[in-house]
């Protein structure tokens, strides 16, 4: 019966010392998402709506901003020659009028901030559905990020995919048809949100 249990026992040991472990690898690569979000071709060209957006809106309100320096300047030769009541009537007027230039400047950079972050959310949402499907696609098991919000302190240059990342979107992004411009919010509907 001994005999019997120790030849059970090493035949149990030697079967278990020839099975070879089954490790499965795991892959994985990081991507550097400040990077990306420099080098994306539909990111830069997100920036470049705005900012042109930007400056047009801001060339209207630069020119009312000239007209009303020009106003003020106006107001201060005149004022001792049109007399005090003249002059207590047109600074209430020039006072209100660069407090609506304010408020105008204040909207409009709201506005455009609102109309660009909704857009670049998107963005960030269709980047990170890209790269989930790539990690699936190329047998990736954690792809991470870093950059401005860094969740890796370190890692092997070898693991970086951002190059493959942003050659991938970029080539997706030139392939895709370009939709139309989508109605921009009407300037009265972003002051009221």
């Amino acid at each position: 019966m001994k005999k019997a249990l120790v030849i059970i026992a090493l035949s149990i040991f030697a079967v278990s010392c020839t099975k070879t472990a089954e490790v499965k690898e795991v892959k994985t690569a990081y991507v550097d998402t400040s990077i990306l979000m420099k080098e994306y071709t539909e990111a830069k060209d997100l920036e470049a709506k705005y900012k042109g957006q930007a400056e047009e809106k801001g060339r209207q309100l630069q020119a009312e901003i000239t007209r009303f320096k020009q106003d003020a300047a106006n107001f201060q030769s005149q004022a001792q020659a049109n007399g005090q009541a003249w002059a207590q009537q047109r600074g209430a007027e020039l006072q209100k009028r660069e407090q609506q230039l304010g408020y105008a400047q204040q909207a409009l950079s709201q506005q455009l901030q609102q109309e660009s972050g909704v857009e670049m959310d998107s963005l960030v949402s269709g980047v990170k559905k890209f790269i989930k499907d790539y990690g699936k696609k190329n047998g990736y098991s954690y792809i991470y990020g870093t950059g401005d919000a860094a969740s890796i302190l370190y890692a092997e240059e070898k693991y970086d995919i951002t190059k493959d990342i942003i050659k991938a979107l970029n080539d997706k992004y030139k392939s895709s048809p370009k939709s139309e411009e989508k109605p921009a919010v009407k300037e009265g509907e972003a002051v009221k949100k």
